[in-house]
Parts: structure tokens; C-alpha cells; sequence
């Protein structure tokens, strides 16, 4: 508990103790109003304060104002008890709703510890230097010690180390990085000492990103929310007119029309009770913490989501669109094969990372890593490279070509076609066909297991889009097991492909996109809910997407759906129960049923076991 938190409970057990001693007291008249009124401020105080203010402010219609009337009345009545009981209870059920915010925020702010608060720079004498990591340009070197928070996104120079990237995935297992890996801001460097290459301002960084989305996650209100806020402004109003209406039609009717006593007290008793039974704290509390514990508890899980109505939208999905590289693979092309060589396999692909030593393609780049030793680009001479077709060179003295069919055929040399799908590279040394190289893009690890656990979600279809040629696209969306595939697409393609999609979908149901490239953003845009790559994902993608998966699983796809149905079952459990238990309440409390403590069962015990029910939303590791 927080010092307000120990402060409003010391009240509430001075004010319940007070409460017990005057019960049993033979006290009467002034002395018995006096003494009850020491616990009724106490403990009742700053509602009063609340509500003067409110009347002050021409804001009059609020939980303040509805617990001073009904109180001061009651106690006007000389039901002392109970309208200190009510008051009472009233502040036991605000200390369990504060409480149970705390907590919320108290997940959120595990989250927010992610926040680096320096960065450290080494200066001329080698001394580090702590400076603010808003002062770090981009191409920067930073140092980061064991302990310390990574405090901006880049690349490792020097150093080896197991990162701890909890607080971003919510994944405990820790993971190596070393020389040349990317490194994301706001995992912890748990091991070495690491040199690290800016890439990105702190602004833009992993980090600064992941606390906007948080913070500003509360401001996008779901329709449940909206609804919540709309009906306490026109309920609040209606209650209090209602209960002047009970207090003065009844006794007037009696008296006018059938000659009989008015009995003002039991009626402007019974209207009483019917105020602090309308009150809607219950609901205005517990929806917007339902979906706080629920953006909180899906942040815990590496799911950032940047408003509670996109959660809404996500417990209706029932169609998942994906993009193919970096989404569903892992975006790095990798040697998965060397067929037909006429020469030692280690020889063929130095031959080809030599030849290609001088490019930044990816394609390059992985043939370089398939070869495994430091490239000599002094070794090669003539280079030439030709648009679409590959590029030719001279090494070591041999005139060797490494690219597609096209390359082969321009230079007169015959082929061996390749069944495997993947980026063939066919390889010609001294105008003799030397075999070909296979490079494929890996699957995701799981990739296969979140189409699994989609369809045991309820998802009714699962769809791929991809620029890719058609072989290699049905060839991953047969090993994944999804249900549609769309190859060889534009961007424009596949933004006309999700339309497409959402025409012939029902209109209750969703659909869902996941992307992770710039070419992915307008698909994000345009489909019901965007879920972002946030590791790998470019700049755009996340920008642009309303739900971002912090450690590219595609498994966490299915997780954050079920947190949002957890979310919303939660919801409604509590419009339904507050709405229920109140209505009946209310119908009793006019009829002179329902006494002052019913009123108060209805009002705080209702209050309490919905933010109860609430609190369960944080709850997401079972999911």
C-alpha cells in the first residue's frame, strides 16, 4: 500500500471503531448526533469536499454527490448508523479499487523500468562518461556493462554477452548475442562488457517506442468504455430525479387522493436508499480496469497493445492475413544446399563469396557466411555486375559467374535445373558450369505451431500474402499449414487482397493482419486490426499496426487473442452483474424492501467483487 492508500484505511478502522463503541453507548438526542458526527467526518470528509466541489463546478451528478445526499440525509433522519455504515463502506470499496489500480500499474511500471536512464560514453582519456541517452547521435559508440540496461538500439561491435530481454517479451529465458548482432534497447547486458554502434536515436529507439504505445494506450477508449461513459452521464441525472420524485409523489398521493398520512420519513428514507443504490460505481471503475489489467497483462507477455478498443477488436477476430518473410520466416536467407558441384563444395562457395564480395544483397551476405572465413577482396579483379541476371569477376586469375538461369544463358553455359525450392545461385568457372547453390529463408520456429494454436483459438481462416515467387510461397504455407496463399503480390496486391478479404467475411467477424516490413503498412492500415513484427519489424510497420509482438513469435498471435477474449468476457461479466444486481435492488429499495444496507451491498459489495473480477485480467500466463 501506498502512504494515501495506509491513510484512508487508519480512517476506516478509527471510523469503525468509533461506530462499534457508540452502539454500545446509552447516548440520545444532540449528544448522540455530535458523537456520531466525529466518525462520519472521518471517515467521510473529502467526499463531502468532492461533492461541494462538484455543485461548485456545475458538475453535480457524480458518485460524491449521490453518497453526501444519501448520508447527510440519513443522518437528518437519525439513522445515524447507517449513514456512517454507508460511508464507510463506500471508502472500503474506493480503498479495494485503488488498490487494485495500483497493481495494474504496478505491472505497467515493470514495464516502464525498462527505461534506460544513461548511456555511457567512452571519452578521449578511455574514461566512461554518463551522458543522457537523448544526447547520443545516431553512429555513436556506447558501452554497456554487465547490469546495465541496453539504452539504444545498434549494433554490437566488440564483446560477447547473454542478454536478459524479459521485460520486452516476456520471456525469461535469456539468449547470446555477439560481435555483429543486432541489439535492441532495453534488455539487460547480463555477462560482457559490449561496444555498441548506434543505429537509431534514443527517441526512435525500441525503448522510447515501447513506453509511448503504454502510455498512451489509455487514451484509445473501446466502445465498451464509450458506452460505460455515455450511460453514467444520462444515468446519474435520471437516479436523482427518480429519487426526488419517490420522496415527494408517494406522500403527496397519500395524502391528496387517499386521505391517509403521508409518512415523509420512510419515503424520503426509501428514496435515500434508492440513491446509494443507483450509484454507478461498480461500472464506471471496473471496465476501464478491466482493460487497463488487460493492456497490462498483455504487456507483461511481450505484447504491447496501443488501446483498449483495439483489444476490443481483437476478441472478434476470426481471420489472420499473413506476410511471408519476416513474418512467418525469419527474413535471413541461409546456404540450405550445394548440388551438382564439380569441385570441392567448400571451394564452390569461395569461389561464389569472393565473386559476390563486393554486393550487400542479402544473397551476398549469406553466401560470405556459408563460406565462414575472412573474404581477400584483393583476390578478385573485373567485377561486373548485371541488373537481374548475377554478377561475374575474375578470381584468382578464373573467370568465375554466380547467378540466376538467365546469367547461364547469356554466357552459353547449359544448367542443371534445381527441384528444391529456394534462390538457386548457378555458379561457371572458366565458361564450365560448376553446380548451383541452394538459399532458402528459414521457417520461424514456431511459425507452424502458431497456425496450430490460431485454429484452436476459433480462427475460421488463415490466409498468406507474399511477393514471393509462387513455389516457394505454397511451399511454406503447406509446411505451416495455412489455408490460402496469394504469391508473387505488390504492395497495392495485397492491400487489394485484404479488401477483398473484408468483403466476403461476416460483418461481425474480424480480420487481423501481421506484417513486419515497410511494404506491409498500408495492409496494416487497412485491415480491422494490425499486428506488427516489434523486434525486426521496420519503423513503418509499427507505426502503422495497433498491436506489436515484441519478440516476432507468431505464437504470441494466438496468446494476445486470448487475453483480449479474457478481457472482454471479464467486461461484460461485470456490466452484467452490476446492472442485474442494481435493478433489482432498485425495484426493492422503492418498494420499502431493501433497507439502508442493502443499498450498501448493492453499491460497495458490488463495487468490490466487480474490481475483484477485474484484477483478474493481469492474470495471462496460463493463456
Amino acid at each position: 500500500m501506498n502512504k494515501k492508500q495506509k491513510k484512508v484505511l487508519i480512517r476506516i478502522i478509527v471510523s469503525a471503531a468509533c461506530i462499534l463503541v457508540l452502539k454500545l453507548l446509552p447516548i440520545d438526542g444532540y449528544l448522540k448526533f455530535a458523537l456520531y458526527m466525529i466518525p462520519y467526518l472521518t471517515i467521510g470528509y473529502d467526499i463531502l469536499i468532492k461533492a461541494g466541489k462538484g455543485i461548485w463546478n456545475r458538475q453535480v451528478f457524480d458518485e460524491n454527490f449521490l453518497m453526501a445526499v444519501a448520508t447527510v440525509g440519513a443522518i437528518l433522519l437519525g439513522d445515524y448508523t447507517e449513514g456512517v455504515a454507508v460511508m464507510l463502506f463506500y471508502q472500503i470499496g474506493e480503498l479495494f479499487q485503488s488498490y487494485a489500480v495500483g497493481k495494474s500499474r504496478r505491472n505497467i511500471s515493470e514495464l516502464m523500468d525498462i527505461r534506460p536512464d544513461y548511456a555511457n560514453i567512452e571519452g578521449e582519456d578511455g574514461q566512461l562518461e554518463q551522458v543522457d541517452p537523448d544526447e547520443v547521435a545516431v553512429g555513436s559508440i556506447i558501452v554497456v556493462q554487465p547490469g546495465e540496461k541496453v539504452p539504444i538500439d545498434g549494433v554490437i561491435l566488440e564483446g560477447k554477452t547473454t542478454l536478459n530481454t524479459s521485460a520486452l517479451t516476456g520471456e525469461s529465458a535469456p539468449y547470446d548475442a555477439g560481435v555483429g548482432d543486432e541489439i535492441i534497447s532495453g534488455c539487460i547486458n547480463m555477462s560482457g562488457v559490449l561496444k555498441i554502434l548506434t543505429t537509431k536515436e534514443f527517441g526512435e529507439s525500441t525503448v522510447s517506442k515501447i513506453l509511448d504505445l503504454v502510455e498512451n494506450a489509455s487514451s484509445k477508449k473501446s466502445r465498451s468504455e464509450n458506452f460505460i461513459s455515455k450511460f453514467a452521464k444520462y444515468y446519474t441525472p435520471a437516479v436523482c430525479y427518480g429519487a426526488v420524485a419517490l420522496a415527494i409523489l408517494p406522500p403527496v398521493v397519500r395524502m391528496l387522493f387517499l386521505g391517509l398520512s403521508p409518512e415523509w420519513s420512510d419515503w424520503i428514507l426509501r428514496a435515500l436508499t434508492f440513491l446509494v443504490i443507483s450509484c454507478p460505481c461498480a461500472l464506471v471503475i471496473s471496465i476501464p480496469l478491466s482493460f487497463f489489467a488487460g493492456i497490462g497483462g498483455a504487456s507483461n507477455a511481450g505484447v504491447l497493445v496501443k488501446g483498449s478498443n483495439y483489444l476490443e477488436t481483437l476478441s472478434q477476430t476470426k481471420y489472420v492475413v499473413f506476410d511471408k518473410t519476416g513474418t512467418m520466416t525469419q527474413g535471413v536467407f541461409e546456404v540450405s544446399g550445394v548440388h551438382h558441384s564439380v569441385m570441392d563444395t567448400e571451394k564452390l562457395l569461395e569461389y561464389a563469396a569472393l565473386a559476390e564480395c563486393h554486393s550487400s544483397h542479402p544473397i551476398s551476405k549469406s553466401l560470405q557466411k556459408a563460406y565462414g572465413k575472412p573474404v581477400d577482396q584483393s583476390r578478385v579483379t573485373d567485377v561486373e555486375e548485371i541488373g537481374g541476371n548475377g554478377v561475374v569477376a575474375k578470381v584468382d586469375g578464373h573467370a568465375v559467374a554466380a547467378g540466376n538461369e538467365k546469367l547461364m544463358q547469356r554466357l552459353g553455359v547449359e544448367v542443371m535445373s534445381c527441384h528444391s525450392v529456394g534462390t538457386v545461385v548457378h555458379m561457371a568457372v572458366d565458361g564450365v558450369y560448376a553446380g548451383h547453390i541452394l538459399i532458402s529463408d528459414l521457417i520461424k520456429p514456431h511459425a507452424k505451431d502458431a497456425i496450430l494454436a490460431l485454429k484452436a483459438a476459433g480462427i475460421k481462416k488463415t490466409v498468406m500474402l507474399t511477393g514471393d515467387r509462387a513455389n516457394v510461397a505454397d511451399q511454406v504455407a503447406a509446411q505451416l499449414g495455412i489455408d490460402e496463399v496469394y504469391s508473387e503480390l505488390l504492395p497495392g496486391d495485397k492491400v487489394e487482397k485484404v479488401e477483398k478479404l473484408l468483403r466476403e467475411k461476416e460483418e461481425k467477424d474480424k480480420l487481423a493482419f501481421v506484417g513486419d516490413g515497410i511494404n506491409d503498412a498500408p495492409v496494416l492500415s487497412r485491415a480491422d486490426i494490425g499486428i506488427a513484427m516489434g523486434a525486426m519489424g521496420s519503423d513503418a510497420a509499427i507505426e502503422a499496426a495497433d498491436i506489436v509482438l515484441m519478440d516476432d513469435d507468431p505464437v504470441k498471435i494466438a496468446k494476445a487473442i486470448k487475453i483480449s477474449r479474457k478481457c472482454i468476457r471479464i467486461v461484460y461479466e461485470n456490466i452484467y452483474f452490476a446492472i442485474g444486481i442494481k435493478a433489482i435492488c432498485l425495484v426493492l429499495g422503492a418498494l420499502g424492501i431493501a433497507n439502508m444496507w442493502a443499498a450498501i451491498f448493492a453499491d460497495v459489495g458490488v463495487m468490490v467483487i466487480a474490481v475483484l473480477n477485474a484484477i483478474r485480467a493481469l492474470n495471462v500466463k496460463r493463456l
